[in-house]
């Protein structure tokens, strides 16, 4: 179980370029079967990292929602750089700032919330579930979302930075820390 935290590609948890671009492609082209293809590849990336930042689950659902509708509405604008989960996900980044603007939320997250949403959640992998339980009780936020960034969501760290706006240098040590922290939990408990 632990290899999951150290890489999305040895869990299965990066979908396929080639397949997101041919999806926006699609929506494109209004094919509804191409949206309802992309959002099964991405929306448990989508609302994890929703999560991250907005800890609430209502508004990470609202964001969810959003996104799609944005993908929708600006996939004949979409240019392919081979980095389709990037765009996707500055979207839903965009979405959260503005939805924490409107609302100013900062609560914790209470785990009757997430978890109920983690066991029906039927696109994110055993693996996943796991990384996500485990964020959402021991990282602080920042550590939360660089973990579901790179280990759900599969992006590089270097990606990370630029997504979050953070020095290249401060996302691997944060990383870092965070997977040592997981690694310690999860090696206490089994």
């Amino acid at each position: 179980m632990i290899i999951c935290l150290t890489s999305a590609n040895d869990s299965g948890g990066e979908p396929d370029s080639s397949r997101l671009d041919r999806c926006l492609l699609g929506i494109a082209g209004e094919d509804s079967r191409a949206l309802a293809e992309l959002y099964d590849c991405t929306s448990a990336s989508v609302y994890a990292f929703a999560l991250s930042i907005l800890k609430n689950t209502q508004d990470a659902e609202d964001v969810l929602h959003d996104c799609y509708l944005q993908i929708y509405a600006a996939a004949s604008r979409y240019q392919s750089f081979g980095k389709p989960m990037a765009w996707i996900l500055t979207i839903t980044r965009n979405l959260c700032l503005l939805k924490l603007r409107e609302r100013s939320r900062t609560a914790d997250i209470p785990p009757e919330n997430w978890e109920p949403y983690l066991e029906t959640c039927e696109s994110a992998s055993p693996d996943d579930r796991l990384v996500i339980t485990e964020c959402m009780k021991l990282l602080t936020d920042e550590e939360r979302q660089i973990v579901v960034l790179h280990a759900v969501a599969g992006f590089k760290h270097r990606e990370t930075a630029k997504l979050l706006e953070l020095p290249l240098s401060t996302v691997l040590s944060k990383y870092n820390r965070a997977i040592k922290k997981l690694k310690n939990h999860i090696g206490k408990e089994y």
